[in-house]
């Protein structure tokens, strides 16, 4: 399942992501020993308490999605890493384009089975 992506600032399911999220709840209705991490990320552009909180907010928009389609919420967990698993160099006080930013204000999905 691939990275869905966000507006700065923002925890809102853009059109893109509801594509993959899709994929994701057809995986799990298919496959239901499946479970699902989702980890959310921020940029580096607010500061690191707020970035902590957006990114679960992130995690916690994207687990309720899932569940809205009918996925059992005890096979997701959702946590945010705020600005701690940057995928680049823009970190605090690095100057960065919105493109690089960007990379950064990510949902990855980690999927593992049940051991039943």
């Amino acid at each position: 399942i691939e990275n869905i992506y966000y507006e700065s600032g923002a925890a809102k399911i853009l059109p893109d992501a509801e594509i993959i999220l899709n994929k994701a709840v057809d995986a799990m209705k298919k496959n239901p020993k499946l479970l699902l991490e989702v980890q959310s990320h921020t940029d580096a552009t607010a500061g690191d308490e707020y970035n902590m909180e957006l990114s679960q907010k992130r995690a916690n928009v994207a687990v309720d999605y899932l569940a809205a389609k009918g996925i059992d919420k005890k096979r997701l967990s959702a946590k945010g890493f705020g600005e701690t698993q940057l995928t680049n160099r823009c970190t605090n006080g690095v100057e960065c384009s919105n493109e690089e930013h960007r990379q950064n204000r990510r949902t990855v999905f980690k999927l593992s089975y049940v051991d039943k």
